[in-house]
């Protein structure tokens, strides 16, 4: 086993230890040891919680210089936005984790009637404290492959949350729900995803698919422009949007991330708006509209 595999799992088995020693002391009637006694353990467990945080960074972090960046297409089409862009700073994301090295987000800005783009529902400090996601117009666009390839990763089971864009829910997301999706591992940060081997080692990860949407599976060829699945809010994210980056693994806890620019594109950079043309959009639009519009009634509802 590597050290780059082993790092996590040595975090989240310090965090079952650490909820281990909190439970048998506050919420169990069983005889214990006693908080004075119990606070030592605890101790060591959070300092080596600390040290294998800062392994898992060093695990992750790019050794030597970076590579060229890979081209590939657009992952979708129309007008969008960027946000969290390696344009602007590396780590984008403020980590190395997850092979995010030089991962981007972007969300949609189409265009209105009047040639103005489309507004996305602003952050609010108070009320209301969460939205449906149908009033984000990311949700549901179309995702394509970015190259002729073949998918290693396709997971789509897990719900579509409402939004974590005020203030109350934006604290929840960052204290509670983002420290229980990273015990229990990747998968459950990126949400649903899909990961495509684009040969010489480099790895394309689509993260916060929409939940039922994917029209692959692992081991399907695809060719680049296909329809993979829909834009959703799966996963450890605060509203609809695309999360794409590139790494060196199939594995996202044990990859290291990969520059890239989008042909036709590049990189934009934060709040930068962006066209990607229009290959497969028609597509997309078609399957979109024919997707279960029942399940999105259940999907939208789930908190």
């Amino acid at each position: 086993m590597s050290v780059r595999t082993a790092v996590p799992m040595a975090m989240r088995l310090s965090w079952l230890v650490l909820f281990a020693l909190m439970i048998g002391e506050f919420v169990t009637d069983l005889p214990g040891p006693g908080w004075a006694t119990t606070f030592l353990p605890a101790t060591v467990v959070l300092a080596l919680m600390a040290a294998t945080m800062t392994l898992q960074v060093r695990a992750a972090s790019p050794q030597g210089d970076p590579r060229p960046p890979v081209e590939v297409d657009p992952p979708v089409t129309g007008r969008w936005t960027a946000l969290n862009s390696p344009a602007d700073k590396v780590p984008s994301h403020g980590t190395h984790v997850y092979g995010q090295t030089y991962a981007i987000d972007i969300v949609a800005a189409p265009e209105t009637g009047e040639g103005e783009p489309s507004a996305r529902p602003a952050f609010r400090w108070l009320w209301p404290v969460v939205r449906r996601n149908r009033a984000f117009p990311a949700f549901g666009a179309p995702l394509l492959a970015v190259a002729d390839t073949t998918v290693v990763r396709a997971s789509d089971g897990q719900r579509d949350h409402l939004s974590r864009n005020s203030l109350p829910a934006l604290a929840y997301l960052m204290l509670i729900e983002g420290n229980v999706r990273s015990i229990v591992g990747a998968h459950r940060i990126i949400g649903n995803h899909v990961i495509l081997d684009l040969g010489e080692g480099t790895f394309a990860v689509y993260a916060h698919v929409r939940r039922g949407s994917l029209q692959v599976k692992a081991g399907d060829r695809v060719r680049a422009g296909q329809w993979l699945g829909q834009v959703g809010n799966s996963g450890n994210t605060t509203e609809p949007h695309l999360h794409f980056h590139l790494m060196d693994g199939p594995d996202p806890d044990s990859a290291r991330g990969v520059p890239f620019t989008w042909r036709g594109v590049g990189v934009p950079a934060n709040g930068e708006a962006f066209t990607a043309g229009e290959q497969g959009q028609e597509q997309g639009r078609e399957q979109a509209e024919g997707y279960g519009q029942e399940q999105v009634g259940e999907h939208v509802a789930d908190a």
